[in-house]
Formats: structure tokens, sequence, C-alpha cells
């Protein structure tokens, strides 16, 4: 009898809705366990803008050299995104471009709880950033789960802050893995998961889950042209990240100690392999080399995701960080085999060596007192000491007593700015310097 009554209580208004209410979906029970987690993130960006606004950041800082400081406007701008606490103590993670640039993160929960964030640390190769907030008790978290699992077609959900609508949920299918696309910003991206859940500007950093609750990935609005199609970053390649970020507040890169190339028509043909990247070098006692990696080695596979050129190969090895373990899989003498590499941060005279025999620099910090030993024209940059003979330094005409004050897109000052632009630099077939010969700044284009 008391089974019976209980039966008809449950089919009641205001029964128990966890037992028979058929609206009570694994997507509701999932959004109801994930959404005390997901936060909005604004930033505020004061910036001074001077008269150079919108051309080269490095001419804005030659101009100072010979006028000094410049006229500048104040302006504030606002931006708006999304975050998902992973850990009691307030750690959260979201998108690095969600918080570029910021003077000020805001941090609001679902119940309008509001704190200022403080940053950890963020890597622009990846697109990931750690935040911070000081609250009194432990904040509710959703733990990483695993994406390696992932099946196509498997029903996932996005929570986020589209266009600033507080904690919007879309639902959608995972429409493929390990997908590489060429963001916005011309940037290419890889190992994305690709799904039909509706991901637009303010979901960027928010969770992506599984049907059980279980945080597989970070969304990002990278890629606002295709309608009905979004990504997100693999979970287990943000965990990576994330580990390096909470222990050092930046990414230690995963060094194999090896140098690729692209196959050329010629090289497929005789490798017998469309895509790939063959190996030209492997540094004595490097990992590559304590894993039996050699010359002639054709990578076609990095942890069971295909490599198809050196692009992609960078891309891939930008999600791992000192200390991983990385498989390869290699075609050798036309035969695959599976090699498994235990990755080390990059040693300080791997770099050096990148300067030297790679680009044919050799380059010391400048300062006011070198400049006027030198009577140099600036301050800034870093003081060309040597060049390499027959260097593609040298075969650009660059010489001792310049200054480098770019690589790319990255302004050195520094050595260990110089050190990170050197290795960014070492991804890319061509490198664009901005050098500083007496009052005359040029773009110089090396092939090394």
């Amino acid at each position: 009898m008391m089974a019976f009554l209980t039966a008809v209580l449950t089919l009641l208004p205001g029964g128990n809705a966890a037992a028979g209410n058929p609206r009570e979906t694994p997507v509701v029970r999932a959004v109801r366990k994930a959404s005390p987690a997901v936060v909005n993130i604004s930033t505020e960006i004061v910036s001074r803008e001077s008269p150079f606004v919108g051309l080269n950041p490095f001419f804005e800082e030659f101009f100072r050299d010979f006028f000094g400081e410049l006229p500048e406007t104040a302006r504030r701008t606002r931006s708006l995104g999304s975050g998902v606490i992973i850990r009691p103590d307030g750690t959260i993670l979201t998108n690095e471009h969600v918080i570029a640039n910021a003077t000020r993160i805001t941090v609001t929960r679902v119940n309008g709880e509001a704190y200022e964030a403080e940053l950890v640390g963020a890597d622009g190769q990846t697109d990931l950033a750690v935040l911070r907030v000081k609250a009194e008790g432990a904040l509710p978290y959703l733990e990483m789960g695993t994406s390696g699992d992932l099946m196509i077609g498997e029903t996932v959900i996005a929570i986020g802050n589209p266009f600033g609508l507080s904690h919007t949920v879309t639902t959608g299918v995972v429409s493929a893995v390990n997908r590489t696309i060429r963001g916005d910003n011309d940037r290419v991206y890889t190992d994305f998961i690709q799904t039909d859940a509706s991901i637009n500007p303010g979901n960027s950093g928010g969770p992506l889950l599984n049907i059980l609750g279980e945080l597989v990935g970070i969304n990002t609005a990278i890629y606002q042209k295709a309608q009905g199609i979004g990504f997100a970053i693999p979970i287990d390649k943000a965990r990576r990240i994330v580990e390096s970020l909470l222990t050092y507040g930046t990414v230690h890169r995963a060094w194999l100690g090896i140098h690729v190339q692209d196959l050329t028509p010629d090289l497929a043909r005789y490798f017998g392999v469309k895509k790939g990247v063959v190996i030209t070098r492997v540094f004595e006692d490097s990992p590559a080399a304590q894993a039996g990696l050699e010359r002639g080695d054709v990578i076609v596979a990095m942890d069971g995701r295909p490599v198809e050129d050196r692009e992609t190969f960078f891309q891939r090895l930008a999600g791992y960080t000192a200390g991983n373990r990385i498989r390869l899989r290699v075609l050798r003498r036309g035969k695959e085999e599976e090699r498994t590499v235990a990755t080390r941060e990059i040693p300080d005279e791997y770099v050096e060596y990148l300067a030297k025999e790679w680009l044919g620099l050799e380059v010391t910090p400048n300062s006011r007192a070198l400049a006027r030993k030198y009577g140099l024209f600036t301050d800034r940059g870093m003081v060309i000491v040597r060049v390499t003979p027959r260097s593609a330094a040298a075969r650009a005409g660059i010489e001792p007593g310049d200054v480098l004050r770019q690589v790319n897109d990255q302004r050195v000052n520094s050595a260990s700015s110089f050190r990170e632009a050197v290795l960014a630099a070492s991804q890319r077939e061509t490198v664009v310097l901005v050098v500083q010969r007496g009052r005359v700044a040029y773009y110089v284009t090396l092939t090394p």
C-alpha cells in the first residue's frame, strides 16, 4: 500500500521530480551541477592612446627615443567573457584572449557575488589563462574531466555569457575532434573539439560539458564566419597548461631536441607518405636522442593525432609542457614504429645555438651606459655584438653595433624577452626583424 501511495504522489504536481519528472533530462541535471561553478568575467582596459595608434607598437617607442614623451589620451574599454571555477580555493580557468591587456578583472558568480580577480598566468599560444579570487570559504567548482574518450555524436553542453546574457545554456553534439582551423586572427589552432552547440562572443572561456556534467573542454569563440560551428579546447590539453601556469606562472614548453622540415613533393615521393615532418637534426643527449629518434625519421602522428606539416607539428607541441610524455609515430625505412619521448625544459644552450647558428646573432641587453659608449641613438633593444659569418643575418647585411628592436611581433628589451622571441621564431619558416642603425630603423626578413 505504501509503495502504491509513493507512486501516486510522484505523478502529482510537486511530487518527487528527480524520480519521476520526465522533463528532468540528463541535460537539466548536468546544467544544475555545473552552473554554480560558471562565472561571468568582465575586464577593464585603460590604455594611453598616442598619435601613432594603429601603427606597429615599435614605432611609438622609436619616436619616443628622439622626441621624448608624446601627448596621449586615456581610453577605457570593457570586454566580457566566461570562466569556470576548477578548484574550491577560487582558481578559475578561462581564455587568454578574454583577459588580454586587462588592467582590472571582475568575476561574478551566478548568485550575483562579485570578486576582483588576480591573474595567475596566461598563455597566448594555447589561448588559456588562470585567475584566482579570494572568497570566504570554499567555492563551488568543477573538476577537470577527460576529453580523450569523446565520441562523435555524443551530446555536449555549453554554458557562458554570450552577448552579455548571463548563464546561457546551449546544447549540441560533438561534430569532430582533433580539428585544425585558422582563426579570425589568422592564427592556426589545432586539436580543437568541434561542436554545433552555439558558441558566441561572451561564451569564450566557459565550460563545455558532457551529459554527466563533466568538464571536457573550454569554449573558444575564435571563428565567427561559420554559422552553427563552435570550437573548444580539449580539457586534456588544458590540464597540462594549467598545471604549468599554477606552478610557474608561465608555460615551461616541452623540448624534444630535434629540427624538422616540411615534406617537399620529392621527399614525399621518396618516403612514400603524403603528410608529416622529416627530422633533419637530433641533438645529442636530447629527449629525442634518448627515445631513439634519428635523422631521416618522418613523424606522422603525435599521441594518435596526425601531423600534417611543420605548422601543425609546432601547434600540437605547444599543448605540452616539460615533463610530459609524448607518443610519436614515425616512419623509418618504410616501416612505421612508435617512440615515446619524455620531454624536458628547453635548455639555455639550445636557445644560444638558435641565436648564433640559426639566426646568426649574438646580442647583449642595451643600456644608457652602452648607448653612450658606442654612440647609439637608443638605450632600448638588444645590441648586436657579433654576426656569424655566412649566416642568415650576415647575408641580410646586419652588422655589429646595430640594435635589434623586434623579432616578428615581439619587442626585445632583455635577455629573457630575446630568448622567448627566438624560440617563437624557430617555429616559422621566415623571421622578420626590426633593426636600428643610427637614427634609421628598418625591417629585415631572414630565411634561416
